[in-house]
């Protein structure tokens, strides 16, 4: 995919034919004398559409239809930058308060909304490009409630510095509760160098966050992962396989955000409103309701203090599977290899077995479920599937919503909105079960209709961890796992 950067201003040039275009149907914002405002940013003397002119809206969203758009195809997506509107000079850097919009607002009635018009525009023309057949994507730096409806954001120009990567994460949980889920803070930090540790920390924190993507300035240093030392490379490389294989349960938590406005990324008092030793909170934040992350954002860090809410919780270390049995508050000792995560008990989270170089690659890979158990040996999980770039799933029902239940020593998989008609051939190749007292005897699976099948497991006692291997089960049939 490729994303281009698109901004709200237009180069002063009767020979630029948007320029032209627009200064003949007065499309351009108006100073307050009626004549265009003219402002400086990256191209020199520029000009501003009027996104809060619906006419301007149409006009600019038909200009992304691929007949107009020259050289543009249909992996082509959009970064809407510097539409506070960012005007280079001015006592604000930005455009003047008495500057004057459709029906006659002036500019300090509406700046909020001006990058959230955009933003609009935008994304509708890149679904009229495909005559509404293809999800867009647009990010954005300038937003306003309701912007989650069209696309992306992330907070803006940080700096390479620690202290700017431990409050990205207060900055994105506000952002998070106020409904825009998509949303995360430039790696590494846009201004500036990141030393090695402070790069790795950041890929570690940014790959257990909603929007996750490296980003720096003209003026910093190369910083690709494989600059910094092969152990660096390493370290960085599987924390972006942490987050391919993270993607199910990730989408799975975007369709909840969507449907029912459940935020991806959520303070610890959302999941825990009893518990006030919660709220204020800042350094560590619930992905969904089944992971808690804390993100290391101190230099030279050996240890961190961790939060585990709700004495009557369960809580596993996500990676070794093994039960923190002295919860509440613990100091946790860190190498630079990984973050502290858990996962809850009670929870089932849906994964893909490995990680590919891209998620179309990974479209038919299998999948793994890691059922973590409570104080009553129960979890339930989710997972939602589509083909993940078309509208699909809302006009023709092409979509999978599966409902995973441990009770009894028996785990199953059921339909959990049968409108949906959306079929894979991927496949549950693997269960690991979190907090199973005791090695069983034998394992069997059936799927619906199908014949009884003994399955073949290891027991880990040390961790109390059982794992199925070899299962083949179908993840848009049901099934069931009876562990004896």
């Amino acid at each position: 995919q490729l994303v281009v950067i698109i901004d709200p201003h237009i180069k002063v040039d009767p020979m630029y034919t948007l320029y032209s275009q627009a200064k003949d149907k007065g499309y351009f914002v108006k100073d307050r004398n009626g004549k265009d405002f003219e402002g400086i940013c990256w191209p020199g003397s520029s000009c501003y559409l009027d996104f809060t002119n619906p006419e301007v809206r149409k006009w600019y969203a038909d200009q992304f239809s691929f007949k107009t758009y020259k050289g543009s195809t249909n992996i082509l997506f959009v970064w809407n930058d510097m539409n506070e509107p960012s005007v280079f000079k001015g006592a604000e850097l930005t455009m003047q308060k008495d500057a004057l919009h459709y029906n006659s607002w002036e500019h300090r009635e509406v700046h909020n909304l001006y990058g959230f018009y955009q933003e609009m525009a935008t994304a509708e023309g890149l679904i009229r490009r495909s005559s509404g057949k293809e999800r867009p994507f647009v990010l954005t730096r300038s937003f306003f409630a309701g912007s989650q409806k069209y696309g992306a954001v992330w907070t803006g120009d940080n700096t390479a510095d620690w202290g700017y990567l431990k409050i990205s994460i207060p900055m994105l949980l506000t952002i998070s509760m106020a409904g825009i889920s998509f949303c995360g803070a430039d790696v590494g930090g846009f201004i500036g160098d990141p030393e090695p540790e402070l790069l790795v920390r950041w890929y570690q924190a940014g790959a257990y966050q909603p929007f996750f993507r490296g980003h720096s300035n003209m003026e910093s240093k190369r910083r690709e992962p494989w600059l910094f030392g092969e152990k660096n490379t390493q370290i960085i490389r599987e924390a972006i396989r942490e987050r391919y294989v993270l993607l199910p349960y990730l989408y799975t938590l975007f369709y909840r955000a969507h449907t029912v406005a459940e935020p991806v990324m959520r303070p610890l008092w959302v999941e825990f409103p009893g518990k006030t030793e919660t709220f204020d909170v800042e350094n560590e934040y619930m992905l969904g309701n089944a992971l808690l992350v804390h993100p290391v954002t101190d230099q030279e860090a050996k240890a961190v203090s961790v939060l585990l809410p709700g004495s009557e919780e369960m809580w596993y270390d996500f990676r070794k599977f093994k039960c923190m049995e002295d919860q509440f508050s613990l100091k946790i000792p860190v190498t630079l290899e990984n973050i502290p995560v858990f996962q809850r008990g009670g929870t089932v989270i849906p994964l893909k077995t490995t990680a590919g170089k891209s998620t179309e690659w990974m479209t038919d890979t299998s999948y793994e479920l890691h059922v973590a158990l409570d104080i009553e040996a129960r979890a339930i999980g989710e997972l939602y599937l589509d083909d993940g770039h078309s509208f699909q799933y809302l006009h023709k029902k092409q979509f999978l919503y599966r409902k995973f239940i441990f009770h009894k020593n028996i785990l199953s998989s059921s339909c959990k909105d049968r409108s949906g008609q959306y079929h894979t051939v991927c496949v549950v190749e693997r269960v690991i079960v979190l907090g199973f007292g005791q090695q069983p005897t034998f394992v069997t699976a059936c799927s619906k209709g199908g014949k009884e099948k003994e399955v073949v497991f290891t027991y880990a006692t040390k961790t109390s961890t059982l794992t199925l291997e070899n299962l083949a089960l179908c993840v848009d049939a049901d099934w069931k796992i009876c562990i004896n």
